[in-house]
């Protein structure tokens, strides 16, 4: 594997810093304060193409691979977690499904609007009652002629309140049965689709996660993505590319905290020198920097087993897996170097701190992925 960056790599990550400088770092203290969801940022983005990196120029993307794809979330993740993470939902799931199992006609309906960042989309998996546990998801979609009829809720829906567009998983079969789920795609303003509870998040504050509401919906037969019955299998591969996205959200929240402690180190003085020369400090700076690169090794695997068309379930679970807990890990010593500044919110790394946390949480727990990656290995 050739670990250098591409040139369009270092371009894209430059264009991310100069921007994040004018219309992100002024104003992310606010956005985290008040659960602002910069909405129009969003659609800034999209003309510079970072809402369609990975669709194909025919349908308005930027015809980027997943190396670009981790640069663009790495990079917003550092400036603000919660950028990443609106960037990355849109991006992996709701824009990728519609990719990867559309049909031409659905492609070129729904995907220039969401590469060009015109629609924000959403992706509707997790019930109250149905975290990790799909198989037992409540919301229904019923045949009525030539129509779905959708019932149901979900909640911790990425983009549930501004979203334009979202790929709903809906139970069409029996519970538990793995071929009695299917995807479907609903726009807004269609009669009985509202959102409801915003959360009240401890981190990623200025991405907005809500519930959505599903009464009598009824949306055209053409709309469900791919076979009828297909939609857990869909699921579990939107997924793996959505394990990249965290290992990637997960990567920038640990650049930004061992930046924001390596400045500090040097500048904050104690017994007459800087507190870099401790090797309490400096021990710590030394595992963290370790700790990033196993990570983004990890993930630019992961993202080459899955751009060559490989079986990455377990690698992805494993990239995952290691920038999640690696990130929580980092930001909570940032914290630790900052000492009592560390504490207040005049410095960066409390926010990485707290955004970390769901890095361990989001497209599947820890746990969760320990599971998949134990289960497939007992099975090789």
């Amino acid at each position: 594997m050739n670990f250098e960056k591409s040139e369009e790599q270092l371009m894209i990550a430059d264009s991310i810093k100069e921007f994040a400088k004018q219309y992100i770092l002024p104003f992310q203290r606010e956005w985290d304060e008040k659960q602002i969801f910069p909405i129009k940022l969003l659609r800034q983005l999209g003309e510079m193409g970072f809402m369609g990196v990975l669709v194909p120029e025919e349908y308005g993307g930027s015809g980027f691979g997943y190396n670009e794809y981790i640069t663009v979330v790495d990079e917003l993740s550092k400036a603000d977690p919660s950028i990443g993470l609106s960037v990355a939902a849109h991006n992996s799931l709701c824009t990728n499904h519609i990719l990867e199992f559309g049909t031409e006609e659905q492609k070129h309906k729904w995907l220039p609007k969401l590469a060009t960042g015109e629609w924000i989309g959403a992706w509707g998996l997790t019930e109250t009652s149905t975290g990790s546990d799909a198989g037992n998801m409540n919301c229904t979609a019923k045949l009525d002629g030539d129509e779905w009829v959708i019932n149901g809720t979900k909640n911790f829906i990425t983009h549930g309140e501004n979203g334009d567009v979202v790929v709903l998983m809906t139970r069409t079969g029996a519970k538990g049965d793995k071929r009695g789920a299917t995807a479907i795609v609903v726009e807004k303003g269609v009669a009985g689709f509202t959102s409801g509870k915003k959360e009240d998040k401890l981190g990623m504050r200025a991405s907005e996660t809500t519930e959505l509401i599903f009464d009598n919906v009824r949306v055209p037969k053409e709309n469900a993505l791919g076979e009828v019955g297909d939609g857990f299998v869909q699921a579990l591969k939107i997924l793996d590319g959505g394990r990249i996205s965290i290992a990637a959200v997960s990567l920038g929240i640990a650049k930004g905290s061992l930046e924001a402690s390596l400045k500090y180190s040097k500048e904050r003085e104690q017994f007459g020198k800087p507190i870099s020369a401790f090797q309490g400090i400096s021990f710590k700076l030394a595992e963290m920097a370790t700790e990033i690169d196993a990570s983004e090794l990890l993930t630019y695997k992961a993202a080459w087993e899955k751009e060559s068309g490989l079986n990455c379930t377990k690698t992805c679970a494993m990239a995952k897996y290691m920038a999640s807990e690696a990130c929580v890990r980092i930001s909570s010593e940032a914290v630790q170097i900052h000492g009592g500044y560390g504490y207040t919110k005049d410095f960066p790394v409390e926010r990485y701190f707290r955004d970390s946390k769901l890095c361990t949480i989001g497209e599947g727990t820890t746990e969760i992925q320990k599971f998949v990656i134990s289960r497939l290995m007992l099975k090789e």
